[in-house]
């Protein structure tokens, strides 16, 4: 579900999924996140602008989301859909140390 390498958008983690959770409501999905934030191999961020060294613009995570309000922000579709416009405010899913070392 989560790349080893990188950190993935919460909205493309679907196309990971098995053909019957891809279409699960949100409310079916979510306790699979919170499964893995819940045994600290994953973090849920959002995502805020950034500026690279050499100046180009990009996004980076936010810190972490307070594990209580992952439910309530993890119900709402939109969470899960690609958002228009912009990825600003996004949820991202980042490994955590203990998360890399289970994922290599």
């Amino acid at each position: 579900m989560l790349n080893a390498f990188e950190i993935d958008i919460l909205p493309g983690v679907r196309g990971d999924l098995d053909e019957s959770l891809v279409a699960a409501p949100p409310a079916e999905l979510a306790p699979i996140l919170l499964s893995l934030v819940d045994k600290g191999w994953i973090e849920v961020c959002r995502l805020v602008r950034w500026t690279a060294p050499d100046g180009q613009l990009g996004f980076q995570p936010a810190p972490p989301l307070a594990p209580g309000e992952l439910p309530e922000v993890l119900a709402h579709a939109a969470a899960w859909e690609y958002p228009d416009g912009t990825w600003i405010g996004s949820l991202t899913l980042c490994l955590t140390p203990q998360g890399s070392k289970i994922a290599c």
